[in-house]
């Protein structure tokens, strides 16, 4: 297959902005007639020719818009399903043998169907609506089968059961989840027109409102300031002097700003200061000493 062919049919498997346009160009096409491919299919089965796959494929691009616009009232984009059911389209092609004696539109549709049917279930919410292959079968004969905008009676929900051959409760399940939509998790910035309090989050417990957890925080928070003040005025009045500087300060100074201050050099009052931590260290609760001590 040249390289011109191949950006060709590139083109064409993937609708662009213009959908009219891309939708005119593949009704251009000329329809192949059973003997030609019948030809073609063979060419492509028996001696893998890929120029032969490639007029298979555009040859149908037509009937999978046709397929598309039967899916439009899932809200989704028109040139994603085309593109999605052109990807199943040359599935088709590839697995597709000509002695079976069936056109390629007919044995297509099912790999059509399938792609489309994936996206739409991928897209059409943000939690998966359907999983299992039964529920999949469902979703999109409910859709079909249902009269109206409300919600079926009892008699529609029977008869849809049993032509699916399911339980009617199933059905009403599938309902329900259909008829349900997408919320956000999080409340939405307040507006007098928004209701951020129904959001989900807001129904979530919220541990940090806890009285006796607030109260035990405090109180241990309080027992350690305390212990370690305590410590801290048992040191000498230098070694007190550059861990308060070092640590409890805003301004945090330097070892060589001490050292100017104290006299002495920086890497002695890096050694005066990690001595002060392990003394204040040795005389806390083991609970309450997991303090950094300078290396």
């Amino acid at each position: 297959m040249s390289t011109g062919k191949g950006l060709q049919l590139m083109e064409l498997a993937t609708p662009g902005r213009d959908l009219t346009a891309y939708i005119a160009t593949v009704n251009s096409i000329a329809v192949l007639t059973p003997e030609q491919e019948l030809e073609l299919a063979r060419q492509h089965y028996y001696e893998d020719d890929i120029d032969a796959a490639r007029q298979l494929v555009m040859a149908h691009l037509r009937f999978v818009v046709h397929m598309a616009k039967t899916y439009s009232g899932y809200g989704l984009s028109q040139a994603d399903l085309i593109q999605e059911g052109n990807i199943g389209l040359m599935k088709a092609v590839k697995r597709f043998n000509p002695e079976v004696g069936v056109r390629l539109v007919s044995f297509a549709v099912h790999w059509i169907k399938a792609e489309m049917h994936e996206y739409i279930l991928r897209n059409w919410r943000i939690v998966k609506i359907a999983t299992t292959k039964a529920q999949r079968k469902l979703f999109f004969n409910l859709r079909s089968s249902k009269k109206k905008l409300g919600w079926l009676n009892n008699e529609e929900a029977e008869a849809v059961a049993e032509e699916l051959g399911v339980d009617t409760k199933v059905v009403r399940q599938m309902e329900g989840r259909m008829s349900a939509f997408d919320a956000p998790f999080d409340a939405e910035p307040e507006t007098e027109d928004n209701k951020g309090y129904t959001a989900p989050v807001n129904y979530l417990e919220d541990n940090k409102s806890d009285v006796t957890v607030i109260l035990e925080k405090e109180e241990w928070e309080e027992i350690s300031r305390s212990r370690l003040y305590v410590a801290l005025n048992e040191l000498d009045e230098r070694s007190q002097d550059i861990l308060r500087s070092r640590w409890l300060r805003d301004n945090k100074a330097t070892l060589h700003e001490l050292a100017d201050k104290h006299g002495v050099s920086a890497e002695r009052i890096r050694q005066l200061e990690k001595n002060a931590m392990n003394k204040i260290k040795a005389s806390l609760p083991c609970w309450i000493s997991d303090l950094p001590v300078p290396a």
